[in-house]
Formats: C-alpha cells, structure tokens, sequence
C-alpha cells in the first residue's frame, strides 16, 4: 500500500486484529536507518492488535521501500510524511488515532504529537530519542563532531552512510519540550536500562514532564529491544488495555 505525502510514495502496511470494527488505529514510525519491517517493530505491532487495535507501519522518508534519499532526509520530512499518513488515516474513517515510534521515529511521534494534540489519543514511544535536537546544536551527532556554528555539507554518522547538512540544520531548531507541554493525552515510554545509543534519563525527564505519562524502564534491555521482547509486549498490552476499560 502506498500512501502520498506530496509526490513522495511512503510505503505502508495497514493490518486489523480480528472482530468487526471500527477499531482504534495505531500508527508506527521506525527509527534512524530503519524500516517498518524490524522485528521488534513486528512485534510492538502484534502487541497492539492482540489488544484490538489496528496498526499502521509506514516507511519515512529515505528509509525502507518509500521515496527519497537517506542523504537529503530531515526531522521536517519525517513530520510531514507523519501528519499526511494522519490525514490519510482519517479521510478512511479512523477517529481513534494514537502515534508510536521508536528512537527517532519516537522523537518525530513526539513532535507531531504536540502539533496534533486534538487529534492524537495518545503516544506510545520506544526508546525515543529526545537527545539529537540538542546534539545537534552542541555539535555531536551519533559520535560525529561537528562545528555547529558552521554546519558541514555533508556527515558520515553511521555505517558509512552520509547525511547531509540540512539535517543537522533543521535539527538545531527544533526543541521537544514545547511538543510535549502541548500534549494533554496518555503517554507510555518504554526504555532498556542497558540502552547505549540514547539515555535512559531523557525517558526519565520526558515523563516527568508530561502531564499523564507512564514510563517502563525494563531491565537489561537494549535500544532494540532484541534481549526481553516479550516484556516490551506484555507492557503494551496492559497499557493499552487500560485505554480501553476506561472507555468502557
């Protein structure tokens, strides 16, 4: 399935749980460098619809089987490729929409989040990675140096892979906290205590400020969620089945 942001093709899978609807939608945003297929991304989707809730996994931009190119993708372009999966989401009769994503997609869920706060029932973050705004404007990306005063035309920040300058650029202007005052709704963040890629204690500093917000730090997990899987499921049924007995 293809779903249009612009002229930018975003390639989506849209999966129901069994039972007559109209369901709740969840929609699922990947992280840096990868893709809506990830196991532990298969597996969170699977958690939600064992709870009744459809799932919507897209490809962002420059990632997966969507258009554009890892090089030119930027914070901006995620948000808009979110908000039109959004709108696409409701023009198919979804009025229930919750947003998850997970390290960077979890950031951009974040933001979007903030911005549709009237329509976002609520966020489901995995590992979110709230630290690459203000790496970008101190000058670290992914263990990349950088002068953020003069932003290089290129970064090579991961596995040879080159981003270009504008992401750091859009990154610098961005600041998730204003986001997350402007987010009323539910909030679950699950975060692996053996995380190395992004703190623990961003998680921990997000909750507090959110205003209903649940934090599960699972012990001994990583950033991938690939040693306790099982526990990362178990903690978004819960939540998500409490959603629903308050509804009933």
């Amino acid at each position: 399935m293809v779903i249009f942001d612009d002229n930018i093709e975003l390639s989506a899978v849209l999966e129901e749980p069994e039972g007559s609807g109209p369901f709740p939608l969840v929609i699922i945003l990947h992280g840096f460098t990868s893709a809506k297929d990830r196991p532990h991304t298969l597996l969170a989707a699977q958690a939600m619809r064992d709870t009744g809730y459809a799932t919507l996994r897209f490809d962002l931009y420059g990632h997966g089987e969507s258009g554009g190119t890892f090089r030119e993708h930027t914070l901006f372009k995620w948000i808009s490729n979110t908000i039109a999966v959004i709108d696409w989401a409701r023009e198919k009769g979804y009025t229930e929409l919750y947003l998850s994503g997970h390290s960077q997609g979890g950031l951009v869920a974040a933001l979007v989040g903030g911005m549709e706060a009237d329509r976002i029932s609520g966020l489901i973050l995995r590992a979110p990675a709230f630290l690459i705004p203000e790496g970008a404007r101190s000058g670290c990306l992914l263990g990349y140096h950088f002068d953020p005063e003069n932003v290089p035309e290129e970064a090579p920040v991961i596995k040879g892979m080159m981003l270009g300058g504008n992401y750091i650029r859009v990154a610098q202007t961005i600041h998730v906290e204003d986001a997350m005052d402007r987010f009323h709704g539910p909030v679950l963040i699950l975060h692996g205590d053996q995380d190395d890629l992004v703190p623990l204690e961003d998680s921990r500093v997000a909750a507090h400020r959110y205003r209903q917000c649940e934090l599960a730090a699972i012990a001994g997990e990583t950033h991938h969620f690939d040693r306790y899987p099982e526990q990362m499921q178990q903690i978004i049924r819960t939540w998500l089945e409490a959603r629903s007995t308050k509804k009933g």
